[in-house]
């Protein structure tokens, strides 16, 4: 148990760092399933990016606006088989907010695109150490876009959609070892979206959250010390938003990305104490050198996340802060003829807190 004590405190900010492929965002932990007892939790974190590149001499200044990130969950044991858990998260998401009065070619161009995630699992306990676990997922979108060069505009009102996570786990508790690896599916939603491009057009938008695989691992490997870390596959080649009306005039979708996106995490956390503990915890992805839509341009990533945990009783405060190297990114401005734009030597700044509850 010495070992569990030291648990990533790490990872109460690791679901908020900016930037992940594609729209990622909270990297749909099911941590809260693992819990020991009876449990409940409540996380926010705040992420600032600072976000700029250049086209044709002209800077497109910050982008990216500053964003929260909540989550919770409930874990309940239901046997010394079979437990529950309620987990709340904001899987997906982007707040893109170029400055007016740059020069630049998308100057003063919006987006947003909200998504809640909620997930009702239940996990099964065999000898041996293994179990697996499984639920489904109900998951609401919704989005909006601004974009002055192209005179565009369009609201996608909120759609509730629904998918399923399947996956299974091995624990050794007197080393801390477990291995758990999750499925989860695509979620489909159909949007009503109004687009305003000349005319007027109402339609609906077929938008498919990426299909998704997270392998996540820890180990003792000196007493009060964990070993941590994942890796998370996103399917995002086989995502994009295609407005008709946007399609239509431009010849290509709003959002789209050449290449999927894997994401490696590892960290070590260390008990100082009964009350305190710490964690250090290294993320990447891959640099694809890939064109990327404006609404998005960012290629890999590396990040550094600090933690600390305190605990008192039946309550555990965590938190952290995070700071992320943005990938270099190119975009297309102008297809014909062909302009690009370069996003360089960008970043993120994210912190966190999570208070979590036994009972």
């Amino acid at each position: 148990m010495k070992y569990l004590a030291a648990a990533p405190a790490a990872f109460a900010l690791l679901s908020t760092a900016a930037y992940a492929g594609g729209i990622d965002r909270s990297g749909q932990s099911i941590a809260p399933l693992f819990e020991t007892g009876n449990y409940a939790e409540f996380s926010i974190g705040r992420v600032s990016p600072d976000v700029s590149g250049t086209a044709l001499g002209a800077s497109s200044g910050d982008m990216l606006a500053s964003y929260l990130q909540v989550g919770a969950a409930y874990k309940r044991d239901l046997s010394d088989r079979v437990s529950f858990a309620l987990i709340y998260d904001q899987p997906y998401g982007a707040d893109v907010d170029y400055p007016t009065g740059t020069g630049y070619a998308f100057a003063g161009s919006t987006a947003e695109l909200n998504t809640q995630a909620l997930s009702a699992i239940v996990r099964y306990k065999f000898d041996g150490g293994y179990s697996v676990h499984g639920g489904l997922r109900a998951q609401t979108l919704e989005a909006e876009v601004g974009i002055p060069a192209r005179s565009y505009t369009a609201n996608g009102k909120r759609d509730e959609g629904y998918g399923y996570l399947i996956g299974a786990a091995y624990e050794k508790p007197e080393i801390a070892l477990r291995v758990a690896l999750t499925y989860y599916s695509e979620i489909e939603h159909k949007i009503d979206t109004t687009e305003v491009v000349g005319s007027t057009i109402n339609s609906t938008t077929t938008v498919d959250t990426p299909q998704a695989v997270n392998l996540d691992f820890q180990t003792g490997i000196a007493e009060d010390t964990l070993l941590f870390g994942g890796v998370r596959w996103v399917d995002w080649s086989s995502f994009h938003i295609s407005p008709i009306a946007y399609v239509g005039a431009i010849g290509s979708p709003l959002v789209s990305y050449e290449n999927d996106a894997i994401t490696y995490t590892l960290g070590v956390g260390r008990k100082l104490n009964e009350s305190w503990s710490v964690s250090a915890a290294l993320s990447y992805e891959k640099h694809q050198d890939a064109f990327f839509t404006n609404l998005g341009p960012a290629d890999g990533r590396t990040g550094l996340t600090l933690g600390a945990k305190y605990t008192k009783d039946n309550m555990v405060i965590s938190g952290g802060v995070n700071y992320t190297m943005v990938g270099d990114a190119k975009t297309v401005v102008n297809s014909v003829p062909l302009f690009t734009s370069s996003f360089k030597d960008n970043s993120s700044i994210g912190a966190g807190i999570k208070i979590g509850f036994y009972f």
